[in-house]
């Protein structure tokens, strides 16, 4: 089969074609590397089944053309992380509402199944827990900008099933919560690498808010398999998938784990969401969903613990820092 995915030079996009080309399926990555990187498909540039194509998704032309030799598209290009949407507003709201919209409409004139990447933060504020795919969304105030990022994704997600409804785009949604693994950056406030890379460098770590904020993290391969179990069974067209751990943890919790399996000396240190990111700035206390659908729709069932997934960010982490260490060490 011959995939084409948008963003897959970022973090989920990269293990994603990993994932594939073992499945000897052709894949086409189409990133602008704004947060992706080429490190993280390097492995494949030269594979007789994968291509590499650095540029936006609005190059109407070449997308369209990606498309039509696509049998599948995976859309996971979009602005990513709190901090990046905060500093970064105007692109977030371009980039996931307009860029998906022409993705969506290609993918629609040519009848190409596609699979959809939102997230949890469409959940907003509500306290209904487990989140259900059924249940009501509950955002904040315009006047936050946080809520941009869950905003443009929850229009995205009425864009694909308007498509669907109206022309019959073969669109699967998948709702993403708190993946985290190796090749994760936190340099756009992901909590996980940021949190391993503080410990192993011996620096504070920096709690944000109270830290009594509870989340669910779920390694990526997870992720990847349930993104790729989904496509096999036509009954997912048109309908809309949580994908996740039901394993909840503080994020103080969190940061004693990490200093426990780092073995690092640092210490915790609280950090008012104000002074984190602006005045007024608002969370999701808890981030937990319900993953009954997807687990009976295509048998979709995490597999790997928090103490996994750790091992596997602390050695990534700790490759990274040594790497960065001997680049810049004086020659003997």
């Amino acid at each position: 089969m011959r995939v084409l995915i948008t963003g897959g030079a970022g973090f989920i996009g990269s293990h994603l074609a990993d994932f594939l080309l073992r499945e000897h399926h052709q894949v086409t990555v189409l990133d602008d590397l704004s947060t992706g990187s080429t490190d993280n498909i390097a492995q494949h540039l030269g594979h007789p089944g994968f291509a590499f194509h650095c540029d936006t998704i609005f190059h109407r032309e070449l997308l369209a053309s990606l498309i039509e030799d696509s049998d599948l598209v995976y859309h996971l290009a979009a602005s990513v992380g709190v901090k990046r949407i905060i500093e970064s507003p105007v692109e977030t709201i371009e980039t996931n509402v307009a860029g998906t919209e022409l993705v969506l409409r290609l993918a629609a004139e040519r009848a190409r199944r596609i699979v959809l990447a939102s997230t949890s933060e469409v959940y907003g504020k509500s306290t209904h827990l487990p989140f259900r795919e059924d249940g009501d969304l509950v955002l904040g105030a315009t006047t936050h900008s946080r809520w941009s990022y869950a905003c443009s994704k929850a229009i995205d997600e009425f864009l694909a099933l308007a498509w669907h409804g109206q022309c019959g785009l073969p669109v699967t949604i998948a709702r993403l919560f708190n993946t985290v693994g190796p090749r994760q950056s936190g340099r756009y406030g992901m909590v996980l690498p940021t949190f391993v890379g503080q410990a192993l460098r011996g620096e504070p770590i920096t709690v944000y808010g109270s830290g009594e904020q509870s989340r669910c993290f779920t390694h990526v391969f997870d992720i990847v398999e349930g993104l790729t179990a989904l496509v096999a069974h036509d009954s997912t067209i048109g309908e809309t998938y949580n994908l996740g751990s039901t394993s909840e943890i503080t994020i103080n919790q969190l940061a004693q784990l990490v200093l426990e399996a780092t073995g690092s000396g640092s210490h915790v240190v609280h950090v008012p969401y104000a002074e984190a990111y602006a005045p007024g700035f608002e969370d999701m206390q808890r981030r937990q969903p319900d993953i009954a659908k997807a687990r009976a729709a295509f048998n979709f069932q995490p597999r790997r613990t928090l103490h996994q997934i750790l091992a596997d960010i602390i050695s990534d982490v700790r490759n990274r820092l040594e790497c960065c260490s001997s680049e810049v060490a004086p020659n003997s």
